[in-house]
């Protein structure tokens, strides 16, 4: 069998050229319904999956472009010390901070863009989970204290995007000062005047629903997302009871008055667009009534019945 390799495998491939190499990722499994998509059909439908309709996470990045009118800016934001408290565990935090910056393209978790949303004004700050689990530490709260800011200079719309795990367990208590920090920064555009709006997104837990998360004026999710402080099993190890069935999901949050509403992704941005406009123009002011006698005038008398006579003695 040797000539079959060593004479006319040779031949073959210079017959019909050289062999290319398949690219990776070209095709994506749903998680939720496992079948396989394409990645030029999973891109143009936003990271849903066109079989069942499930929302597979995205960048940071990529919900700023599927948000905003072309030709938003994204911000720099403030430098914060990289590791206040020289945590160790199985890795230094150093490195892995590091790690996660290489990986993601981001100094942190938050990414703060301003723009149009279909010509509304606003500014978004949209969380990035492959950072160390979107977890909240002291950068994350200087970015969306920026972005407020932003905001209120701006007279526009705060809109945040949450996906996270929580609270960054290597800062310690610098981690958990977020928490204030962030529900100070959505008063500043309260008090402005301004909407804040959230978008929970899959999942939103830990510290970050426990502060500024559950603020807005407005509470959106996208479908199936997980919303909620501690996990279930924790839950169900504290209350011992069974929890129901879609605890903690989208769609029971809505039917039990926690959101607003659940909005798909293709739909999020023509809704956010909507939503600003309800809530930043002014309402229509209703005609002046006209005089009293005029509409005295225009009333109708309806009989009135007659008093029964009274009874013979």
């Amino acid at each position: 069998m040797n000539w079959i390799s060593e004479w006319a495998l040779p031949k073959i491939k210079t017959l019909f050229g050289a062999s290319r190499e398949v690219p990776e990722n070209l095709w994506h499994k749903c998680p939720a319904c496992e079948q396989m998509i394409f990645h030029r059909d999973l891109e143009r439908n936003l990271h849903v999956c066109t079989h069942c309709g499930h929302h597979m996470r995205i960048s940071a990045a990529r919900r700023l472009e599927c948000t905003f009118d072309p030709g938003f800016s994204r911000i720099e934001l403030p430098k914060v010390p990289a590791d206040p408290l020289r945590f160790r565990d199985q890795r230094r935090y150093a490195d892995r901070l590091r790690e996660a910056q290489v990986k993601a393209a981001m100094d942190d978790a938050v990414a703060v863009a301003h723009g149009a949303i279909e010509g509304q004004r606003a500014v978004v700050a949209a969380f990035e989970f492959a950072f160390m689990g979107g977890s909240m530490g002291a950068g994350v709260g200087e970015a969306i204290v920026t972005a407020a800011r932003l905001a209120v200079l701006q007279d526009a719309p705060l809109i945040v995007f949450t996906a996270s795990g929580g609270a960054r367990m290597q800062e310690g208590a610098v981690s958990l000062m977020q928490m204030p920090r962030t529900v100070i920064a959505t008063r500043l555009v309260k008090e402005a005047g301004l909407p804040f709006i959230v978008v929970m997104c899959d999942p939103t837990t830990g510290g970050v629903t426990a502060s500024f998360a559950m603020l807005g004026d407005i509470h959106i999710a996208e479908p199936g997302a997980m919303i909620g402080f501690a996990g279930a099993r924790v839950i169900e190890q504290t209350v011992r009871e069974k929890l129901p069935e879609g605890f903690q999901r989208a769609e029971y949050l809505l039917e039990h008055g926690i959101l607003d509403m659940v909005v798909k992704r293709g739909e999020m941005r023509e809704t956010l667009a909507r939503v600003i406009g309800l809530l930043r123009e002014p309402l229509l002011t209703q005609p002046e009534r006209a005089p009293a006698a005029a509409e005295a005038s225009n009333v109708i008398a309806l009989p009135t019945p007659e008093a029964p006579a009274p009874a013979a003695s």
